[in-house]
């Protein structure tokens, strides 16, 4: 298993239970097959530029081990759903 972390975005327009459902629903796919190791909801923040007319948004930061199946269906499901605003996937080298 390699070391990753993924930013994302939650729109800010939405419910605090829908929020939690989301960070939930991301945590069980990352926990399906891969393991947790620093989880960090920074909150809502002001986004540097405009994201399909959202102004903020809340920045959720994950570190996991995991393996490649499932980067890609932390992939497929953040690409598909509604209450991301943007998300990145990378390699953590540190």
């Amino acid at each position: 298993m390699r070391k990753y972390e993924v930013m994302y975005i939650i729109r800010s327009d939405i419910e605090q239970e829908v929020v939690q459902a989301t960070i939930e629903k991301f945590q069980g796919i990352i926990n399906n097959g891969g393991e947790i190791t620093k989880h960090d909801v920074m909150g809502k923040r002001r986004l540097a530029y405009e994201i399909n007319k959202f102004r903020d948004g809340i920045y959720v930061l994950v570190h996991f081990n995991a393996n490649t199946d499932v980067i890609t269906e932390l992939d497929r499901v953040m690409k598909i759903s509604d209450e991301i605003v943007r998300y990145l996937i990378v390699k953590d080298v540190a």
